[in-house]
């Protein structure tokens, strides 16, 4: 009894000395610094020097994304961001030119362009970018041809029954509400969209004073200030700013749909439950939980035996989606243990396992890690900042305050919580041969 006891006293003592350690950790974090400016037309620049990198990566992010698409034109900021580069041969000019790398992403918050390519080329860098950037070519030609690319890859993912389930069941959790229409479009939205719409969402956001540059490598500060100066400081802002504020969702009329989908042999089933957004106080309990579940239920990835769990948290709230595919010949796992299907329930009651100090204390430290390493170099902390700007953030050092008080408890009350939150679950199963040939 008296070693039990203190082997208790002991454990107990670790785990106080290695929060602590970590809280001093915290405290003394230093984060590298860029130095900021911001040119008259409202453009901010933040700038990291690396005299021992032999690169330069320059990130553009417009701080507006497809949620901003216009009611059934879903897809148009979208084709605003296919239509900067509209041709591969950009790619390759910053691949075989440039010695480095170029890419466009584009998703509801956020259109972000990346690139790079060796320090000396720096200016080429900026010189290929601010054209399109600050007077993109938007007319009838261009819009038609980015508008029959991304129909055909659209069109593609409409076959996936994957993302056919995801859809469905994003649109019947939160219906009009930007995140519960597809952020790429349909094949219906997209014959909606001509160069007009795309020319309407340039001036409202596409804009110099909603827009974060930043520059990090081995590069002059002073030099990037006035190059970036020269080169985007006719970069039109706009006459007004447009809120990020929508008119919330109504609840779900029904939280179990079947829809039906041809060609298809497996059945199909995802489950989307409305969460918190990136910006909210909660939203690393909810990363937390997220992981916690995975490693707790076996959400491995779509195919596994309990599927795959994702949270995709935005601007102004999340989803948590949870995917499966199976046989129709299949049943469901039954409960044992730490690989219980989420949901599954006995006499009506959900079967969750109780949230352990030792799993969460894991996932924590996993977090915490994580974060502090995109914090000690570019480029992911250049991302971190970016987000900083996109998602209203205090700064950096308070999100990882935030993390590192994060507690167990947090953790359960977002469980909690959630389980008390709107849920859809979409079943996509294959349509009879009948429906197929009426």
């Amino acid at each position: 009894m008296k070693f039990n006891k203190y082997f208790k006293n002991f454990a107990l003592f670790l785990f106080i000395l290695g929060t602590t350690a970590i809280y001093t950790f915290v405290q003394a974090q230093n984060f590298p610094v860029p130095r900021e400016n911001k040119l008259l037309n409202g453009t901010k620049l933040l700038v990291w020097n690396d005299p021992k990198s032999d690169k330069v990566t320059v990130k553009l992010r417009v701080h507006s994304g497809s949620a901003f698409d216009p009611l059934g034109k879903e897809g148009v900021m979208q084709l605003l961001s296919d239509i900067l580069f509209p041709t591969q041969s950009t790619r390759e000019f910053f691949t075989e030119d440039l010695n480095g790398s170029f890419e466009i992403v584009t998703n509801y918050d956020y259109i972000q362009i990346n690139a790079s390519g060796d320090a000396d080329k720096f200016l080429t860098i900026l010189e290929t970018l601010a054209p399109a950037v600050t007077n993109p070519q938007i007319n009838k030609e261009t819009t038609e041809k980015v508008r029959t690319a991304l129909l055909a890859r659209v069109q593609e993912l409409e076959k996936n029954p994957s993302y056919v389930a995801d859809q469905a069941a994003a649109k019947r959790l939160l219906g009009n509400f930007p995140y519960g229409r597809p952020q790429l479009g349909s094949s219906e939205s997209l014959a909606k969209i001509d160069f007009a719409d795309l020319l309407t969402a340039d001036q409202k956001f596409f804009t110099a004073d909603n827009a974060t540059i930043t520059i990090s490598g081995n590069v002059n500060a002073d030099l990037a200030l006035r190059a970036t100066k020269r080169l985007f400081g006719g970069w039109l802002k706009s006459d007004k700013k447009v809120p990020a504020t929508f008119a919330q969702p109504d609840a779900p009329s029904s939280n179990q749909v079947k829809v039906e989908m041809p060609n298809i042999e497996k059945i199909y089933t995802a489950t989307a439950i409305d969460t918190v957004g990136r910006s909210d106080k909660d939203f690393w309990a909810t990363q937390a939980l997220s992981k916690i579940w995975k490693q707790k239920y076996c959400f491995n990835n779509e195919t596994s035996r309990n599927g795959e769990l994702k949270y995709e948290p935005h601007l102004l709230r999340g989803i948590y989606f949870i995917r499966r595919s199976i046989t129709p010949s299949e049943t469901l796992p039954v409960y044992s243990g730490p690989c219980a299907l989420f949901g599954l329930t006995v006499e009506g009651k959900t079967v969750l396992e109780t949230i352990t100090q030792n799993e969460f204390d894991s996932v924590k430290q996993a977090i915490l890690a994580d974060f502090q390493q995109k914090t000690q170099a570019a480029p992911a902390l250049t991302d971190l900042w970016l987000d900083a700007e996109t998602y209203k953030l205090v700064s950096l050092k308070d999100e990882l305050q935030k993390i590192n008080s994060m507690t167990l408890s947090d953790v359960q009350r977002v469980e909690e919580k959630l389980r008390k939150q709107p849920t859809v679950t979409v079943s996509l199963t294959k349509q009879t041969e009948q429906k197929q040939n009426n």
